[in-house]
């Protein structure tokens, strides 16, 4: 992939956030910004390297998002946050006289057909970290004509200038990160009105129809507990840092406390940038909270940016590490107490209250306490017939019903408690080898186990009333 940044000095944005995946000239018309992950108008590095190509060019913007019916096996309650979201993307954008077009379907037609309409010289779009992305990176630049580039506006430092190679764990990739904090952690310039009207055809997004159009299945309650939207992301933002940011430290590890960030889905969706909640945490002097939350903001978060960019293994068995599937398949045969089918997981009808109660919290409010969706995963692996299935079964929940499904941080979190990914090996036990082990009495030396239990016995008795 070429480094030829064509917006070059003019641009606001550095210019190894941007890899040309067409390289070329910019054509006559208008910029197209082709909107995937970053779902926002504030604080998005690839709205303002289109603005700027169009403006150093002289030429009008818009923004176009591809609907597709289905995706990763994402549920209509999180197709429904995601497009509440962009109603707000598009108002925000027409105050800016930047208009908003919704197409729907394969990305690798729809949006070269829609260049082709518009007479748009160039497209620019946001990087997208997952195998399925990459191939519709390559599928549309194949049938332009006109250049088209990659901003990396999800991370705070750029995944390939993070490194160029999939890290082996959090010790290996912190250091090459912390060095590009001063270079990248940076305030966001904000994108301004459009001075150059758009011409070609803009018709309204008739989001009734965008609804009708998905091919997804519902799979729990719609969510009550988190807004969607732009707005609402800085709101949650707010409230984390003034009000709970001081227990973060411990209440990561406790699902019983209200300490969490809750800032998982507007992350996910891009309602929010994760260097703007980097930026609101590192300015306090919230000590060891602070550098907790940043670890695992940044550090943690881009380590499973470098897993899903350069392993297209990422969902699947054979991309676990090596030592991993050698121990894992060397007790392979072990006896399982318990064994249950993907329906049983589903339904949380194991024989264990706080996997059950933790399934429970995933179905109903399409969240888990982090701490418990490791224990979850290794659940799992101890109650299926291999750790294949134990990672599919974990990725297929996890996928279909938690607002952040379908997300590198999903992907690796499943992966490293089933197959060690970015972790170490550990004493040697049946069934997980040297996998590191979790079990029930050691939650319940972190937290309080029984008043989890209980707080999820309310909220189903609460959705059923």
């Amino acid at each position: 992939m070429s480094k030829q940044t064509p917006a070059g000095a003019a641009s606001r944005v550095h210019p190894d956030r941007v890899r040309a995946q067409r390289p070329g000239p910019v054509g006559d018309g208008p910029v197209i910004y082709w909107m995937r992950r970053d779902q926002r108008v504030r604080d998005n590095w690839a709205l303002l390297y289109a603005q700027d190509l169009a403006l150093v060019h002289g030429r009008s913007l818009a923004v176009a998002f591809d609907l597709v019916p289905e995706y990763l096996g994402a549920a209509r309650r999180q197709y429904a946050f995601m497009l509440a979201g962009l109603q707000q993307v598009a108002r925000d954008l027409e105050a800016m006289s930047i208009p908003f077009l919704l197409v729907t379907g394969d990305p690798a037609r729809e949006i070269p057909d829609l260049v082709v309409r518009s007479g748009a010289g160039a497209v620019v779009t946001d990087f997208h970290a997952l195998r399925i992305g990459r191939r519709w990176d390559q599928a549309v630049a194949e049938r332009l004509t006109v250049p088209m580039h990659l901003v990396d506006a999800h991370n705070v430092v750029p995944v390939w200038r993070a490194s160029d190679k999939q890290e082996y764990a959090a010790r290996t990739i912190r250091p090459k990160i912390q060095r590009l904090l001063p270079e990248f952690l940076t305030e966001l310039p904000a994108p301004v009105a459009h001075p150059v009207p758009w011409t070609a055809a803009a018709p309204s997004p008739d989001w009734a129809a965008a609804a009708r159009s998905l091919e997804a299945v519902d799979h729990g309650a719609p969510i009550t507990w988190c807004e969607p939207g732009e707005a609402a992301a800085h709101a949650a933002l707010d409230a984390f840092v003034t009000g709970r940011l001081d227990g973060y430290d411990k209440a990561r590890n406790d699902p019983t406390l209200n300490g969490q960030s809750d800032l998982s889905p507007y992350l996910h969706f891009g309602q929010l940038a994760a260097q703007r909640a980097a930026l609101a945490v590192a300015r306090t002097d919230r000590g060891d909270h602070r550098d907790a939350f940043l670890e695992e903001l940044i550090v943690r978060r881009e380590l499973s940016e470098n897993y899903c960019h350069y392993n297209d293994d990422f969902d699947r068995y054979e991309g676990l590490p090596e030592w991993g599937r050698r121990t894992l398949e060397e007790h392979l045969h072990d006896e399982r107490d318990q064994l249950y089918e993907l329906e049983q997981f589903e339904a949380a009808a194991t024989g264990d209250p706080l996997w059950n109660a933790a399934q429970t919290e995933l179905v109903v409010r399409g969240k888990m306490h982090g701490y418990l969706r490791m224990y979850w995963a290794k659940k799992i692996l101890e109650w299926t017939r291999d750790p294949g299935e134990a990672l599919d079964v974990a990725i297929t929940l996890n996928d279909r019903y938690s607002l952040d499904g379908r997300d590198p941080n999903g992907y690796v979190g499943c992966a490293w408690s089933v197959g060690g990914l970015h972790d170490r090996a550990w004493t040697e036990r049946p069934v997980f080898g040297k996998i590191r082990y979790m079990n029930l009495n050691g939650c319940k030396r972190k937290f309080r186990v029984d008043r989890y239990v209980d707080a999820m016995a309310r909220l189903v008795r609460e959705v059923g009333s």
